[in-house]
Formats: C-alpha cells, sequence, structure tokens
C-alpha cells in the first residue's frame, strides 16, 4: 500500500505550475497524491492576482483559514510536500494536530517568524539568495538543518534539477522508514 503525500500549492496555485510535472512524474508511481491549490483551500478572491494582493489575502485570514480547511479534510498520517505559502499552511497545521509524518517545505519564508515547530520530521529547503529565508539563528532555536541551495532565489522549486534531487531525496527517505518499520 502507497503512503499518503500531500502537496500544497505556492501562492499561485496549480493552473500555470508547469513545474509541478518535475514532480509528479517522479512522485506518482511511489505515493498516493493528493494535490492541494493553496488558492482554492483558502478560498480566495482571484479578481485581483497581483502578488502584493495574493500575498496580503493569505496573511489576512488565508492561512488560518487553509489550515482549518486541511485539518478538516486530513484525518490520517501525511506526508507532506509544500511550496512557499503552502508550507506555512502545512507547518501551521502540524500545531493545530495535523498528523504529519514527514514536513518538506521549499520557499517557505514566513516560516521565519514562527516560534515553535510541529511534531514531525520538518525538511526545509531554501535558496541561498533569497532575502526572505529565515536566519541560521531560527535554525539553530527550532533545533532544524539549514539547508541552502547555492546560487538559488526563492523559485528554486522550479528548477528541474533540484524538483527531481528533492523527489529521490523524499522516495529514499519514505523507503527507509518503511524498512525500518517492518524490521
Amino acid at each position: 500500500m502507497k503512503k499518503r503525500l500531500i502537496i500544497l500549492s505556492d501562492l499561485w496555485g496549480f493552473e500555470e505550475a508547469g513545474w509541478m510535472h518535475s514532480y509528479q512524474k517522479i512522485l506518482n508511481p511511489c505515493f498516493e497524491i493528493e494535490y492541494f491549490d493553496s488558492r482554492k483551500l483558502v478560498d480566495l478572491d482571484l479578481s485581483d492576482n497581483t502578488e502584493g494582493r495574493l500575498h496580503a489575502r493569505f496573511v489576512n485570514g488565508g492561512i488560518d483559514r487553509g489550515v482549518y480547511k486541511l485539518g478538516l479534510q486530513e484525518k490520517e498520517t501525511i506526508i507532506v510536500l509544500a511550496f512557499s505559502i503552502g508550507g506555512v499552511i502545512a507547518w501551521k497545521a502540524g500545531l493545530k494536530g495535523l498528523n504529519i509524518s514527514t514536513l518538506y517545505a521549499i520557499s517557505s519564508t514566513r516560516l521565519r517568524y514562527e516560534k515553535e515547530k510541529p511534531d514531525c520530521k520538518c525538511v526545509l529547503y531554501f535558496g541561498a539568495n533569497d532575502r526572505y529565508k529565515p536566519d541560521v539563528e531560527w535554525f539553530r532555536d527550532l533545533e532544524l538543518d539549514l539547508n541552502l541551495i547555492p546560487d538559488q532565489e526563492h523559485e528554486l522549486y522550479q528548477d528541474e534539477e533540484f524538483a527531481k534531487n528533492l523527489c529521490r531525496k523524499i522516495i529514499e527517505e519514505q523507503v527507509e522508514a518503511q524498512n525500518q518499520l517492518i524490521n
């Protein structure tokens, strides 16, 4: 039986996320995947799609709505792969009791404001050149590994080579975790 993996989009959603195909083709054979478009999860008004407006809508109640709705929809243990704002939604849902075994969050820069971490394995990646990434002290305070990808900005998750490497890592870690349960 395949493990459940949910994927949460960035603030742009999945409609125009051609980069998502790099993840799908590698992960689909290995997991039972459910996709959550972050914009639809939080019921955003999409009449003005500028980045600043979308961001403000997430920060001003959208994230909390997403946390609530995700908690209602997911009752079993899940693995989460989340991009940017999706990582914040998953993180906060984990703090509210969402049963996450491993959270893979990429470029979730708003995590820099968090003071506690969810009770799960957290694997975070940031572009070394992303000016909004958490500082080294934040990682130390929350006892998290610092995974910076050299020469990358915020959208590092859109890079096909990064996607391939991350998917391989997710599969390897989850197979290893499964083998430890069997043994």
